[in-house]
């Protein structure tokens, strides 16, 4: 689980990520990344139905990327509403390993974290 500093909740959050941020595409995840003149970057993860019909599915693909979230939150730079997105490609098969190696790149791509930091 996230700090509960570091997560986007709100609906509004959300939709003003969506309409003004800034998108990043790595395999099969799709991140928006904007501003929030904060002390402490927040995070939110959606896997949509899309993806996977079952709830228990969805659920686990959230965990795995939270768990890897989570793990670099120290590397971020503070500031930042992240809206993690699944695209189709992902299921319960596939192991926190590429899960964890495609956030982080992800991440490097959009400049949230430095590859000097990792």
């Amino acid at each position: 689980m996230l700090p509960r500093i570091h997560r986007l909740k709100k609906k509004k959050d959300f939709e003003k990520v969506y309409k003004k941020g800034k998108g990043f595409r790595q395999d099969f995840l799709f991140l928006k990344s904007l501003n929030n003149d904060s002390e402490v970057s927040r995070i939110g993860i959606v896997v949509s139905k899309k993806v996977a019909l079952r709830a228990t599915v969805r659920n686990l693909i959230k965990r795995r990327i939270r768990a890897a979230v989570k793990e670099l939150i120290p590397n971020m730079k503070p500031g930042q509403d992240i809206v993690i997105n699944t695209l189709t490609g992902v299921d319960k098969e596939t192991d926190f390993k590429k899960v964890k190696t495609a956030v982080k790149e992800l991440l490097l791509k959009s400049g949230i974290i430095n590859k000097n930091k990792q």
